[in-house]
């Protein structure tokens, strides 16, 4: 049962639910501050996993790393391997929006990306594939029984972090409608929509283009929490 990237052996010490943030030590933060009877499931690669309970649900929370194809990885063998059924992405990003700034949460509803990834592995010729609708409205439920305001935007998710020419985000977010940018989500989307599976994404704004706002590395692994407590309630 065990993957070449993921050493559970048995399925069952896997929940259903998998909030999955690209940093592991997030995913320890998430477990060791919101989880009870925690458990660490995975290591290999320090790609940290754990499974506990929140509110009586069992939950599991897992690194992702950074990008399409190592998010593509885990996500997949999650799914295909383990029997996830649903995988909530708890990420950071940076705004395109003059009026989302840093801290503020948005809600993915669809994410554009110019990767060939689900070309790739599935022959989808979309370059926008949607979130689960199910999962987005619960989402917004538990945001909203929190008082936490949020956004619900389209997301690009690019496969490069720095780029020769720094202002071609403005084209791209012109064209396709991108309130913000991030690495992971379409990548994400594309497995579930291949393997018939749920998947969400639900980002904090860490830095932004246009006002050059940013948090520090600390603060992205640790000060995130209304995204995480919004997942959390909304995971099942």
């Amino acid at each position: 049962m065990a993957t070449p990237h993921i050493e559970v052996n048995d399925s069952s010490l896997i929940a259903k639910t998998v909030l999955m943030p690209g940093d592991p030590l997030r995913a320890k933060f998430i477990a060791d501050t919101y989880l009870k009877d925690v458990q660490l499931i995975n290591s290999v690669r320090n790609m940290l996993g754990y499974t506990g309970y929140y509110k009586g649900k069992k939950i599991t929370v897992m690194g992702s790393g950074m990008g399409m194809p190592s998010i593509g990885i885990y996500s997949y063998e999650l799914y295909q391997v383990y029997g996830v059924e649903q995988i909530i992405r708890v990420g950071s990003c940076g705004s395109y929006s003059p009026i989302i700034n840093v801290y503020d949460v948005i809600i993915v509803t669809d994410a554009y990306s110019e990767s060939s990834y689900a070309k790739t592995a599935y022959n989808m010729d979309e370059n926008t594939l949607p979130g689960d609708f199910d999962l987005i409205k619960d989402l917004n439920n538990s945001a909203k029984m929190l008082g936490y305001p949020v956004f619900n935007e389209i997301i690009h998710s690019s496969d490069v972090f720095y780029r020769a020419d720094s202002h071609e985000f403005k084209q791209i977010r012109d064209q396709f409608g991108c309130a913000a940018v991030e690495m992971e989500s379409f990548a994400l989307f594309a497995n579930a929509i291949y393997l018939n599976k749920k998947a969400a994404c639900i980002l904090t704004v860490s830095d932004s283009l246009v006002t050059n706002q940013a948090t520090t590395a600390q603060e992205r692994q640790v000060s995130f929490n209304k995204m995480m407590e919004i997942a959390l309630e909304a995971a099942k």
